[in-house]
């Protein structure tokens, strides 16, 4: 079936997701595991080539795929676009927040560094942000609740940004601007990152519906990364953060499972 291809892909590149899909009722997992695979496909179509303009076509793919998706027309014969088109369709899915996670990875074929610290955010929103947003809808949140775990996945992708920065600077990549220091950058992002975190504790839907914690999962632990950064940004630069054990990982897990809070 597909979507056990869908569970194999994303268990395999990004285990952290593939435990949090587990951890919801049995009708929504299977639907995250097929977000999880379509981020994987749309993610690393930037890094898989060196030449620009096959890059841009494997985005323009996926552009196309969901378009006709959400125009009836009959899904292609891929193991993610099929049951993708499936997902869409049982739980109503706006097509924007789709494009928004394809036309973000535009940005990472040049290689080039962000503009601005808005610029890192608006990236943050479309991808871990815009993703998260997808998974709360197809585990019921209203729209409110969809706009809050948006804000809370946006938090948690500038964590998985952090920790990915030493990976992403030997591939040649810019993730933050130019403008500062680098350990001024990292610093910087962790302490908007808590501040937005600290913005969104004090909101109607914190903590988080039990229902609708498992989109937030696979970031459990980035207060903690965040934190870490904030105050040895050299070390987050070096790859030499915390390192952060399978004990304390499952732990922060099951904390907000059972709690909402992070």
């Amino acid at each position: 079936m597909s979507i056990d291809l869908c569970a194999a892909q994303v268990l395999r590149a990004d285990p952290d997701r593939f435990r949090a899909a587990m951890a919801a009722p049995l009708p929504g997992r299977g639907a995250l595991l097929v977000l999880g695979a379509f981020n994987l496909e749309v993610a690393r179509a930037p890094w898989v080539t060196q030449e620009p303009l096959i890059a841009q076509m494997r985005l323009q793919w996926w552009r196309d795929a969901v378009e006709e998706i959400y125009t009836g027309k009959p899904p292609r014969a891929h193991e993610v676009v099929t049951p993708l088109a499936e997902v869409i369709q049982s739980h109503d899915l706006p097509r924007a927040l789709f494009e928004r996670i394809i036309d973000a990875r535009v940005g990472d074929i040049a290689r080039e560094a962000p503009a601005s610290r808005e610029a890192v955010w608006r990236y943050l929103e479309q991808t871990g942000g815009a993703l998260t947003t997808l998974g709360a809808g197809v585990l019921g949140a209203s729209e409110a609740e969809a706009a809050t775990l948006g804000a809370l996945g946006t938090v948690q992708a500038a964590a998985r940004l952090v920790e990915a920065l030493p990976a992403l600077q030997a591939a040649g990549a810019k993730p933050l601007p130019e403008s500062d220091a680098p350990e001024d950058q990292v610093s910087q992002l962790a302490l908007e990152a808590q501040d937005r975190l600290a913005d969104l504790r004090t909101g109607a839907h914190w903590p988080v519906r039990k229902a609708l914690r498992p989109a937030l999962l696979a970031g459990s632990e980035a207060e903690a990364i965040l934190t870490a950064a904030r105050n040895a940004p050299a070390a987050a630069l070096a790859g030499d953060g915390a390192v952060r054990s399978e004990f304390r990982k499952r732990f922060t897990r099951l904390r907000l499972a059972a709690t909402g809070r992070f």
